[in-house]
C-alpha cells in the first residue's frame, strides 16, 4: 500500500490549506453582497410565472424565487434582494462588469455562454423547449406547416438562432421579426406583424395569459430545441459559484426528503441524517461557504422546496398550469437529480 513521507504529508497539507485560503481570499462577491446588505439580481423584463412585476411593483415568479432563496442562505432574508429587469442584450454584460450578482431570468445554457463570456451556469431550474404560437384561427396545427411565415422572435436569444437552424435544416423559408423584449414580440404578434410567434415554450403560455381570449392562440406541440435554463455567475469566485449551486440544490434536496415550508421547523426532530445534515442540526454544512449552519433551514423556511416554488408559481396552482413533466425530480421520472449534501 502507498505511504506518503511525513515530509510529503505536512507539505501536501500545506498546500491544500494555501489553495482553500487563496481561494477565499480572491472571493469577493459574498463580502460585498454582505456590504452592500442586499443581493442584486437581475431578472427578465417581464415574464409571468417566471419573473414578473405586479402593478406595485413587487416581483414574483420561479426565476424570482431562486433570488429569494440566494438571500435568505446569505442574509437569513429572503427579502433582501433587489431586482434589476435586463433585456437578453444586456444581461450578460450587466452581470459581468457587476451590476447584479447573479442573473436569473430564464436563461439558456449553451457552450458558448458557459466558455466565453467569463460566466457559469449554477445549475438548471427548469428544463425546457422551444416551441411555437399561433392563432386558432389560422388552421396550422403543426411546425411542418410554417412554411413561408412571419415570426417575431425576440432578439440577441437562443430563440433567433434555433428559429434559423429549425428553417435551415428543414430546407423551409421564413421572414425573422426580431424585437428586443418578449413582450414587445408579443404586442407584434398581437398586431398582425407575424404570423407566428416563437419562444421558450415556457414564455409561451406565459404570453398566453395576456390575452383576453387565451383560447383564441393555441402553442403548437413541436418542440424545436432542448433549453436548460438556470442562474448564472462570473466565473472569478468559486465561494459565490457554490453558494447559489447549492442553494438550487437545496431547493431540489428538500422536495426530495419531503421537506416543506411548512413542516421544515418539526422536520428538525427527524431522526434522518440527511435531513439532519440539511437543517444544520448535527453538521455544519454551510461553513465550507462561509454561510451559517442553518442556511439550508432558511431556504426552505422562507421559500420552499422546489415543487412549492414549481406549483405555486409555473404549475398547478398557478395561471399557468404546467405538468412537471421534465421538471420533475428523478425518482417520479423526471430530469430534476442534485447531488446529495454530505
Amino acid at each position: 500500500m502507498f505511504s506518503l513521507s511525513k515530509n510529503t504529508r505536512i507539505l501536501s497539507g500545506l498546500l491544500v490549506a494555501t489553495v482553500i485560503t487563496t481561494s477565499f481570499a480572491q472571493a469577493s462577491t459574498l463580502r460585498d453582497v454582505r456590504n452592500k446588505g442586499f443581493l442584486a439580481c437581475g431578472v427578465s423584463t417581464g415574464i409571468p410565472g417566471f419573473s414578473n412585476p405586479d402593478n406595485e411593483g413587487r416581483w414574483s415568479g420561479l426565476d424570482v424565487d431562486v433570488c429569494r432563496a440566494v438571500a435568505a442562505a446569505v442574509f437569513g432574508d429572503s427579502e433582501k434582494v433587489r431586482y434589476i429587469p435586463l433585456t437578453p442584450a444586456d444581461r450578460f454584460n450587466a452581470l459581468a462588469v457587476g451590476e447584479v450578482d447573479l442573473l436569473s431570468r430564464n436563461t439558456t445554457w449553451t457552450h458558448t455562454r458557459d466558455t466565453t463570456f467569463g460566466l457559469i451556469f449554477a445549475g438548471i431550474n427548469f428544463y425546457d423547449g422551444q416551441g411555437f404560437m399561433v392563432r386558432r384561427s389560422s388552421g396550422i396545427e403543426s411546425a411542418e406547416q410554417l412554411d413561408g411565415a412571419a415570426v417575431c422572435v425576440q432578439g440577441g436569444t437562443t430563440s433567433e438562432l434555433n428559429l434559423a437552424d429549425y428553417y435551415r435544416e428543414n430546407q423551409l423559408r421564413y421572414q425573422p421579426v426580431p424585437f428586443a423584449t418578449s413582450d414587445q414580440a408579443l404586442n407584434g404578434f398581437m398586431a398582425g406583424r407575424c404570423n407566428v410567434f416563437s419562444s421558450d415554450i415556457s414564455q409561451l403560455y406565459a404570453q398566453r395569459t395576456r390575452f383576453e381570449d387565451p383560447d383564441s392562440v393555441m402553442i403548437l406541440p413541436n418542440a424545436i430545441s432542448k433549453e436548460p435554463l438556470g442562474p448564472v455567475v462570473r466565473q472569478d469566485d468559486m465561494q459565490w459559484y457554490n453558494i447559489v449551486k447549492w442553494t438550487l440544490y437545496a431547493l431540489v434536496n428538500a422536495e426530495e426528503y419531503g421537506v416543506t415550508q411548512d413542516n421544515v421547523d418539526e422536520m428538525r426532530d427527524s431522526r434522518t441524517p440527511v435531513i439532519q445534515r440539511m437543517l444544520g442540526v448535527n453538521a455544519d454544512t454551510g461553513r465550507a461557504m462561509g454561510l451559517s449552519s442553518d442556511w439550508a433551514y432558511q431556504i426552505i423556511k422562507q421559500v420552499g422546496n422546489y415543487g412549492e416554488v414549481f406549483e405555486r408559481h409555473v404549475g398547478k396552482d398557478s395561471e399557468l398550469g404546467f405538468e412537471r413533466g421534465m421538471n420533475e425530480l428523478w425518482s417520479k421520472g423526471g430530469l430534476l437529480y442534485a447531488p446529495p449534501l454530505r
